[in-house]
């Protein structure tokens, strides 16, 4: 019995099960650390150049954190107060039936500010823990290199493996132990803790990408395009803060970003488990989304371990390594999700729905693959298109990742689809519940998806440091074909993370239908009347209009997080140009100052953190207020749809520069230091803070979104537009949020002429 939901003894042991399996893939993760650590880290040399990138990044990750943390102690408050405002619910009252009402409120808004810093929390932990695992395996990976290219592999992708199974371990530990603790009260305790990883991912991964495409374009306008050097040239300032800023961007915000996904398809299946709880009076609903995470977790523990390099000249390409793994873990899934269907749900639905998923990811894979890998024509034709300048090399890559954007959302709409077919003819919480289990599918290989994504950074920082501490040819070699693979498992990961995210935003979605209409049946309102019953009727102004609000937010989004890469990487392109005229500096006598363009990186992310997070906050209570709840399921719908669109496009497009950039620099139309080169170099650097931090930033953006909309409908029902309250909150929002568009377009970053110091 978990909080009055009445099991079987088999329901019973596997909860429990679940339970220890979340365990299981933490003591994983500790022990590929143990194993991590016992290589050694290279060369004095080597050495010299990971500490510089070790200290970025903690001194990163610490003002990062000195910056949320207010924000984080007023929300928890806010979390704990939302249960007042309202009557306790139906399922709450069951489970705590030996409490008066006054006490259930408040055990429930214990429980959900609790699971809101728990899901902060874990998703910091992921973020921080997995990146500084990053930050202790480049160096090893490049002192590997030296000896094989199998052993190198290993390590990147073990290395990596730790961040995925941290991500696996804790979203499941998280959600499993509310489930035992408040059993059907759980959804209202679960928002909490899906909108706490959800935070933490936003603020990580605008942080981190500002931070990373602000060193990397500030370092490839100067050292690339004006000075002809290498892109790792211990001579160029910002070389560090372009190591550092991998780690934080691909490693720290990525794995936050997948570990909220995590949580929130958790979360929504739990919602609309219990909907059906309600129907049928059969609990499977909701204990069949953890089993499949608990045998998600056991299959990329074994995936993951079988990834690893041949002997020399033997199997040595690490992208079909990295696919065996998977697809083992795939197969492994696919296999149990058909046992637990047919002996436990006694129904082939929810293994199809389930199975639906893996095959999602799976396609998205293919697509993002074949629109950036440089063995596909998208990637040969941008790279070809460089022979006539950067500009037409630009409108090719446009051009691809509109034509990707398309693909993924017709996949995406198709699985959709199968959600219907597979439910044909069940009221339509049967659907949303076939959605949500989809995004649970998609997301059962969290361990494989986040363990490719850290390898890239792991993989990149190693060549880093191999080209500055002047390592031999093969071991340069080995390094250089390990970064150009973790280019496009980068890549693929962020195919999956938008598509993750969009199938988790509509399994919100539906969810919010389901909590609005059941705050409506508590108000007596007649049931035809219902959201679930009337749906979100477009064809109402009001509701149109929250449409087109939600579809430009994510471009107003976009253009807030462009401009700051833009600000802050001119400052980098100032700095690095003031070194570049120290004497003795070009002819390798001085030392450029690393520390002086991490600091100028790392202030500039913080800066913008707070603000963004206003407006993702913000505006769904403010059309909540103004426009009433349908016109804010509108508003939801415009926004996860011109989010995907945007998301995709920027991914893709950004992936496929920069491998045409790569392909050109292997020697294709002259290699290095030729017109096509500098053509190229100038499509990767437009390409940059589209891929890294404008497309990814919009994955957690919409789920804050989303979650805050879940949050605050059953409050947003019950307010009357007249009451002076009301309209304070209503012009208190309105303040804040142009404020803090005012404050990211004009007050974040102000540059500096020649001579003086830099102004923040």
């Amino acid at each position: 019995m978990f909080g009055s939901i009445h099991a079987t003894m088999f329901e019973t042991i596997s909860i429990w099960g679940v339970f220890f399996i979340a365990l299981l893939g933490l003591g994983y993760a500790f022990l590929l650390k143990t194993q991590i650590m016992k290589h050694d880290k290279g060369t004095p040399r080597m050495q010299e150049v990971w500490g510089a990138i070790r200290q970025g990044a903690d001194a990163y990750l610490g003002r990062q954190l000195k910056s949320i943390l207010p924000l984080i102690l007023a929300l928890t408050a806010v979390l704990f107060f939302s249960v007042y405002v309202i009557p306790p619910s139906e399922e709450a009252l069951s489970r705590f039936s030996q409490f008066a009402p006054d006490k259930v409120r408040l055990l429930v808004g214990l429980g959900r500010a609790a699971a809101f810093v728990m899901g902060a929390f874990f998703s910091l932990i992921v973020g921080q823990f997995g990146m500084r695992m990053a930050v202790e395996g480049n160096v090893r990976v490049a002192s590997a290199s030296r000896r094989s290219f199998g052993e190198a592999l290993k390590i990147a992708y073990r290395t990596g493996t730790i961040t995925g199974m941290l991500t696996d371990g804790l979203g499941l530990l998280g959600g499993t132990t509310i489930f035992i603790i408040f059993g059907i009260a759980s959804p209202d305790v679960l928002l909490g803790f899906g909108f706490g990883g959800t935070l933490l991912a936003l603020f990580m991964r605008v942080g981190g990408g500002i931070f990373t495409k602000a060193a990397d374009v500030g370092a490839d306008l100067v050292g690339k395009v004006e000075k002809n050097i290498p892109e790792d040239d211990p001579r160029n300032a910002a070389v560090i803060a372009d190591l550092v800023g991998d780690n934080v961007g691909d490693c720290a915000g990525m794995a936050a970003d997948i570990f909220e996904s995590y949580e929130v398809t958790i979360v929504s299946g739990l919602i609309l488990g219990l909907a059906l709880v309600g129907l049928t009076g059969e609990i499977k609903w909701i204990l069949f989304p953890l089993l499949v995470r608990g045998i998600g977790v056991l299959s990329s523990i074994i995936g993951t371990y079988l990834v690893r390099g041949g002997k020399e000249g033997k199997n040595n390409d690490a992208f079909a390594s990295i696919n065996r793994g998977f697809f083992a873990s795939a197969g492994i899934s696919m296999v149990a999700f058909l046992f637990l269907a047919h002996f436990y749900m006694h129904e082939w639905r929810a293994f199809f729905s389930v199975g639906v998923g893996i095959l999602l990811a799976i396609v998205i894979d293919e697509i993002t693959k074949y629109f950036t890998h440089t063995q596909h024509p998208p990637v040969k034709e941008i790279a070809h298109s460089s022979r006539t300048g950067s500009a037409t090399l630009i409108l090719r890559g446009l051009a691809i990742g509109f034509e990707s954007s398309a693909w993924q959302f017709i996949v995406i709409a198709i699985t959709i689809l199968a959600a219907i077919v597979i439910y044909w003819g069940q009221p339509v919480v049967y659907v949303l519940y076939g959605v949500a289990m989809t995004g649970i599918g998609m997301l059962t290989l969290t361990g494989n998806n986040v363990a490719m994504d850290s390898f890239g950074p792991i993989a990149d920082n190693a060549n880093g440091i191999g080209e500055m501490a002047q390592l031999e040819p093969k071991a340069r070699q080995i390094m250089a074909d390990l970064d150009a693979v973790g280019n496009t498992t980068k890549a693929i990961t962020k195919g999956v993370a938008i598509g993750s995210a969009v199938i988790a935003a509509v399994s919100l979605f539906g969810s919010f239908l389901t909590d609005v209409t059941k705050v409506q049946a508590q108000m007596n309102i007649p049931e035809n009347l219902r959201l679930l019953a009337t749906g979100i009727r477009v064809s109402q102004p009001i509701v149109f209009i929250g449409l087109l609000i939600g579809a430009a937010l994510p471009c107003l989004f976009s253009s807030l997080t462009i401009n700051s890469v833009a600000r802050a990487a001119g400052l980098i392109v100032d700095e690095v140009r003031r070194q570049f005229h120290i004497p003795g500096l070009m002819e390798g006598r001085v030392k450029p100052d690393y520390k002086k363009a991490v600091d100028i990186c790392t202030v500039a992310a913080q800066k913008e953190l707070i603000g963004l997070a206003l407006i993702a906050i913000l505006s769904p209570i403010l059309i909540g207020m103004v426009l009433e709840v349908e016109a804010l399921g509108g508003f939801l719908a415009g926004v996860i749809i011109s989010g995907q669109l945007l998301a995709v496009f920027m991914a893709t497009a950004g992936g496929a520069w920069d491998n045409a950039k790569k392909t050109i620099e292997d020697g294709l139309l002259g290699g290095k230091g030729s017109d096509a080169h500098r053509a190229s170099v100038v499509g990767d650097t437009v390409g940059d803070p589209l891929k890294d931090t404008a497309g990814p930033a919009l994955n957690p953006m919409i789920k804050v979104i989303n979650l805050v909309s879940l949050l605050a409908a059953p409050i947003l029902i019950h307010l009357h537009r007249a009451n002076v309250g009301v309209i304070f909150g209503m012009v208190a929002c309105i303040l804040l949020i142009f404020g803090a568009i005012l404050y990211s377009k004009h007050g974040a970053l102000t540059f500096r002429r020649p001579g003086e110091r830099v102004g923040f």
